[in-house]
């Protein structure tokens, strides 16, 4: 993986850890303040700001407490020049599969999610 690729990993890296344990400290470090979160998959649009989607965050019990398995993964990172980036990822969180596209923005040498647009289907919980 070259460095650009790593670093965007790195990045994500904090986002998978910040959903595993419910940690909006985590998250807030990944995703921009400004960054929108969006879905569709329960028939009507979900579309929140950070202020919104962190208690969401905050109020679950996190798939470590609940002592799920770890299942998250980076599919692909590409790029649209040295400071956009567009990740696919999966992840699960109790009883949904989630289906990720992660569009990041690098501003002062850090990346962070500016767009997260996402598909979830249900799924049980090993």
């Amino acid at each position: 993986m070259d460095s650009k690729k790593e670093s965007v990993a790195k990045a994500l890296a904090v986002y998978f850890d910040g959903l595993y344990y419910s940690d909006t400290t985590r998250l807030s470090k990944i995703f921009h303040p400004k960054a929108h979160y969006v879905c569709v998959s329960g028939g009507t649009l979900q579309y929140l700001i950070m202020d919104e989607y962190f208690p969401i965050v905050d109020a679950r019990k996190s798939p470590h407490e609940n002592g799920e398995t770890r299942r998250d993964k980076i599919l692909s990172i590409k790029f649209a020049g040295p400071t956009t980036a567009f990740a696919h990822i999966e992840c699960a969180i109790g009883p949904k599969f989630f289906n990720d596209f992660l569009t990041l923005i690098q501003l002062d040498q850090k990346w962070q999610i500016i767009s997260k647009v996402f598909h979830y289907d249900p799924t049980e919980t090993p």
